[in-house]
């Protein structure tokens, strides 16, 4: 019964692993695709001159960037612990749940703050009016720039429920490992109990 357990214990640990790399590079691709939707010129109304609008424009898709980028490199970090180090250690068993909770935090307020953005694309022209990114007479020279902004959005999240995921199945794995740690050393402390009183009797 403790060898299932055992096993059991360490399928979820790779299960946890292989989520946690599957994060990283979800949460890598959403900050490169996000960092490179930069290339979107839309010609304003009346004549004005066109202008060239970047991810760097709206302070949302910058954050979720570096929130992105800062994920996987915590990630990283995780899976280094997890797979060299097994968890274990004063240093390990210190970062793993700080890492547990900054990574899913980082992911899922960048994206949310992505995602309330993205709903309005829009900024000011020269004569105060709101020229819309995505829709009108913008969205001939802007589609791209607005479908790479949904997809990076849509990964950030894909990212951070991946790592949400993969962290509950490490923490069911680890408790079900303690479980049976517990039931084994009781088992041989009630042994040890009964053996030692039978010695006693000689």
């Amino acid at each position: 019964m403790h060898d299932e357990e055992k096993k059991e214990s360490k399928c979820a640990t790779a299960v946890s692993i292989a989520g946690r790399i599957a994060g990283m590079g979800l949460a890598v691709a959403a900050a490169g695709l996000m960092a490179t939707a930069s290339q979107c010129t839309v010609y304003v109304a009346y004549g004005a001159r066109p202008r060239t609008v970047t991810y760097s424009d709206f302070p949302p898709f910058v954050y979720l960037v570096i929130a992105s980028a800062m994920a996987a490199f915590l990630e990283a970090v995780a899976i280094f612990l997890a797979v060299w180090k097994k968890g274990k250690g004063k240093k390990a068993a210190a970062l793993m749940p700080l890492l547990a909770a900054a990574v899913p935090a980082l992911l899922y307020s960048a994206t949310g703050a992505a995602f309330a953005k993205s709903a309005d694309l829009s900024y000011c022209s020269a004569y105060g009016q709101r020229v819309s990114v995505c829709a009108g007479s913008a969205a001939d020279g802007s589609s791209n720039f607005c479908s790479q902004v949904h997809i990076a959005v849509y990964l950030s999240l894909a990212a951070a429920v991946v790592v949400s995921v993969a962290e509950v199945v490490r923490a069911l794995g680890g408790s079900a490992d303690l479980g049976g740690s517990d039931s084994g050393s009781s088992s041989s402390s009630e042994s040890g109990g009964c053996d030692h009183g039978c010695h006693n009797k000689h």
